[in-house]
């Protein structure tokens, strides 16, 4: 007969705490500070939350929202794999070593080197990457364990692109060690745009170069040469403001001269200032390795009593594919009209210069102002890089506004028309319209000379006064532009 011993519990001798318990179907393993206990199917913990439990053959580790950790140094087995391994981060190979079931490897050699793969069993899983991005110089040759094969060939595998990865898995001695995943078209961060390079010539106030924390300002009021001597990043690196030469003012009947044309880019690129309107949307210019000559426009001649009539035209401004056009002169002839901005129309009635010729996207500059032939007659303004010259006013039209930009960190307007003035003799006394904002000139008075477009602004030159006109009385001259360029240099 064999023996048995019936008790419900198991009390310790020292303070007779439990050792084991049972009531109902639960039987407890220690106390609730000892940490477990069991139940008929289940093993659990003191707060009553499964640690093992048994339905039918299904047994099940933990319960919801726990995570099952294998002790350090512990080893799995029987629990099968789901393709992943296991990637030995602090350790990246070198030279020539033999790969282990389950681990990944990242790959930083100068040199050519072979893995050699462990023997093959059905499921064994290595992978590889390339971590120095240079296997098309040193190949990595993937060595399989004897005569087993890679991909059903008896011969080794090698990876040879940059940025490679490859994941073999084993599946039979048939096909052997097979690629299940393989990467040729890696990501990697994308650096900020950015290019180191000098400028020279640019002299003058205002010009020259700031550097801030991380991008350079380049300001030139004069010709000089941007030079690059190496890049980085996405196409569109280089910001930019170009601006040409206004035109000159007319002194018969004082027509103001049109502000150069005024080109810019957004300022996304360089550190985000605020671009002028001109400049929504519109992209930044690649510059490669070389050398960019920088031409910048002068500002048209201003007519002269008597030897020349009209404002003469402004000069253009470029900075590699960017042109932007000379300001029209005052009077509205073709020698003189059109241009970036347009310069007035005559107050004998000839037709204002129209802006934007060529014309480019966005517009580079507005029409100048009308003339009128009545009594007493007037003469348009200049248009500006935002606005129209207006005209029909009674003392004459002003010049249209310019552009303000931050691209130097600081807002400048610039761009202005030159304003136009009365432009009829007989009748009353000579008025004056005014130079539009961003350096246009106004016109002169009674018998006065136009105020010469502001320098480096690319302003219009504006109109003689008129009634009288005495000898040396002379519209104002166009002031010159500018060529600025920012960019990322880190």
């Amino acid at each position: 007969m064999t023996s048995k011993i019936k008790v419900d519990n198991i009390n310790k001798v020292s303070d007779d705490s439990n050792i084991i318990k049972k009531c109902g179907t639960t039987v407890t393993v220690g106390d609730a500070s000892d940490g477990v206990r069991t139940g008929a199917n289940n093993l659990q913990a003191s707060d009553g939350g499964n640690l093992i439990s048994q339905s039918g053959t299904t047994i099940t580790l933990g319960a919801s929202g726990d995570t099952i950790t294998l002790a350090s140094g512990a080893n799995q087995s029987g629990f099968g794999r789901s393709g992943s391994v296991n990637w030995q981060t602090g350790s990246l190979k070198t030279s020539t070593f033999t790969a282990a079931d389950g681990e990944g490897y990242f790959i930083n050699s100068g040199s050519a080197i072979t893995m050699n793969l462990p023997a093959g069993s059905a499921g064994a899983i290595v992978a590889v990457s390339d971590y120095a991005r240079n296997f098309s110089t040193y190949n990595l040759t993937i060595a399989a364990n004897g005569s087993e094969k890679i991909g059903g060939d008896a011969n080794d595998a090698t990876l040879g692109v940059d940025g490679q990865a490859a994941t073999f898995v084993y599946v039979d001695a048939t096909k052997g060690w097979v690629n299940v995943q393989n990467a040729e078209d890696t990501e990697t961060g994308v650096p900020p745009a950015y290019i180191a390079a000098s400028a020279s010539g640019c002299t003058g106030p205002g010009s020259g170069c700031i550097v801030c924390t991380n991008y350079k300002i380049h300001t030139f009021n004069g010709p000089g040469t941007l030079t690059v001597s190496a890049g980085a990043g996405p196409i569109g690196i280089a910001d930019y403001l170009v601006l040409a030469g206004g035109g000159g003012g007319t002194w018969d009947r004082g027509e103001g001269g049109g502000a150069g044309g005024y080109r810019e880019s957004s300022g996304a690129p360089s550190g985000g200032y605020t671009a002028s309107p001109l400049g929504a949307c519109v992209a930044a210019i690649p510059l490669t390795v070389g050398a960019y000559p920088i031409t910048v426009g002068g500002g048209g001649i201003a007519g002269t009593n008597p030897s020349t009539y009209y404002g003469g035209r402004g000069n253009n401004s470029i900075l590699s594919t960017i042109i932007s056009t000379g300001g029209g002169g005052g009077g509205g002839t073709p020698n003189s009209g059109p241009g970036g901005s347009g310069g007035g129309a005559h107050g004998g009635g000839n037709s204002f210069g129209t802006g934007n010729t060529p014309p480019v996207s966005p517009s580079q500059g507005f029409p100048g102002g009308p003339g009128n032939n009545g009594n007493p007659a007037n003469s348009g303004g200049g248009g500006g890089a935002t606005a129209a010259g207006t005209g029909n006013n009674p003392g004459g039209g002003n010049g249209g506004a310019g552009a303000t930009s931050n691209i130097t960190n600081s807002p400048v307007v610039r761009g202005g028309g030159g304003g136009g003035s009365r432009a009829w003799c007989g009748n009353g006394n000579g008025g004056s319209g005014s130079g539009g904002s961003g350096g246009g000139g106004g016109a002169g008075g009674p018998g006065g000379s136009g105020t010469n477009g502001t320098a480096n602004l690319g302003g219009g030159g504006g109109g003689a006064g008129n009634n009288p006109i005495p000898t040396g009385i002379n519209g104002g001259t166009g002031g010159s532009g500018v060529v600025i360029v920012r960019y990322r240099f880190q």
